[in-house]
């Protein structure tokens, strides 16, 4: 075993491997959501409405395979570690989107949207890598550190994907988005993993009934959890039909550029608060922040649903983006507070799949939308399920305030 120096340099190490690896992932997945519904327009001579709805179920699907697969993932992470599973999803996804690159229909598109979702994960299976070797007392800002590697990533991914694809056409893009997440996974082989000191006599490992029971005895975790979901269907509802959005208030001019940057927005402001939120929880509450944090998102959110022009929707995007920056480190700050360290990764598994379950509704639920109410109506049921999430929350910590109590 490492001596607890070493083994501190260790984890400073895979934080820093794994933050190039998530700004790789995330920026090469964000070079190429931004477009998708326009890809799909590059496939055939369809209507506006079939569009919509064949963007929301194709920019799904992928998720439909993440949430069968996420908490087996995490089970065997838990049991053999998680750097072979950040392996195996970083080439999976690499070979996937190659093969997007190639797609002759929407029908195969979607496909290879859903044999992808089986290989993703790699952002969500890194926080738990770096989640079970961080000292609970400083969890939030850790995680939201790491949080800053995908959050730049995201940053400058559409803006880049938006160039290559005015440039070079939507299936290059996806051929090049293919070689920087293969390069991603190489990366990840330098990573020796390591988790931080338990005490004697602590269990090494948990059954999927003992899991599930840990969680159910938590109420306000078991809140939180069910709470991914909804964050997910509210914030994703808006994505695939975003372009389409900004194509109406600006134009087809350069299209996939001004999309990238919509975006984009959103990025920065995650990139400049995330930490910062995560270093708030530590010391004040993490359920406490996330009730603020989902109440300022649903306020942040409901203007859009007025919007005129592509710089209002750029502004609100990036407010929302400081508001929504803190929600996933916080949140699995507070897993990593309350859940056992032998369990830590089937619990976020299962987190990772609901929230991979709410990735399933909102594209859908917002391609639905616009198609029949118009893009106002997408905001408005945003902004709505976001504050609903944060009730929800509230009632919860009220009624159970010893478990929503901080003690990191």
């Amino acid at each position: 075993m490492l001596s607890n120096l070493k083994q501190q340099d260790q984890a400073k190490r895979n934080l820093a491997i794994m933050w190039f690896a998530n700004f790789f992932v995330a920026g090469s997945m964000t070079m190429v959501l931004p477009f998708i519904s326009l890809y799909i327009e590059s496939l055939g001579d369809f209507s506006e409405k079939y569009v919509q709805h064949w963007s929301g179920l194709t920019f799904g699907i992928t998720f439909v395979s993440a949430f069968l697969f996420s908490p087996i993932w995490g089970r065997i992470g838990d049991r053999y570690g998680r750097r072979k599973i950040l392996i195996i999803s970083g080439m999976g996804m690499a070979f996937s989107i190659l093969l997007i690159g190639f797609a002759q229909s929407v029908w195969q598109l979607f496909m290879l949207r859903f044999f992808m979702g089986f290989f993703s994960g790699f952002i969500p299976m890194s926080q738990a890598l770096i989640s079970t070797q961080t000292p609970k007392e400083i969890a939030g800002r850790v995680l939201g550190t790491l949080q800053t590697g995908s959050i730049t990533g995201s940053l400058l991914g559409p803006m880049l994907g938006g160039v290559l694809a005015d440039t070079f056409g939507y299936a290059d893009t996806f051929k090049w988005t293919s070689v920087t997440i293969f390069l991603s996974a190489l990366l990840v082989l330098a990573v020796k993993e390591v988790r931080i000191e338990v005490k004697k006599g602590v269990r090494s490992h948990y059954s999927s009934k003992e899991v599930v029971q840990h969680i159910i005895r938590n109420p306000v975790m078991l809140t939180v959890l069910l709470i991914s979901a909804l964050v997910q269907i509210a914030h994703f509802s808006i994505q695939p039909i975003l372009s389409l959005f900004v194509g109406e208030l600006h134009g087809p001019k350069n299209i996939a550029f001004y999309s990238g940057i919509a975006f984009s927005a959103a990025g920065l402001g995650n990139l400049l608060m995330s930490r910062r939120w995560g270093n708030i929880a530590d010391r004040h509450g993490y359920i406490k922040v996330l009730v603020i944090l989902l109440f300022l998102a649903g306020i942040i959110y409901l203007p859009g649903a007025a919007v005129t022009n592509l710089w209002q929707l750029v502004i609100i995007r990036f407010v929302l983006g400081v508001a929504i920056g803190g929600i996933i480190p916080v949140r699995i700050a507070y897993i990593r507070q309350e859940a056992p360290l032998a369990m830590q990764g089937e619990v976020l598994g299962y987190n990772n799949s609901l929230r991979f379950l709410g990735n399933i509704i909102g594209p859908m639920l917002g391609g639905f939308i616009s198609g029949y109410l118009g893009f106002s109506a997408v905001f408005i049921s945003t902004s709505a399920l976001l504050i609903i999430s944060g009730v929800i929350l509230l009632v919860s910590m009220n009624k159970h305030p010893k478990l929503a109590k901080h003690t990191a």
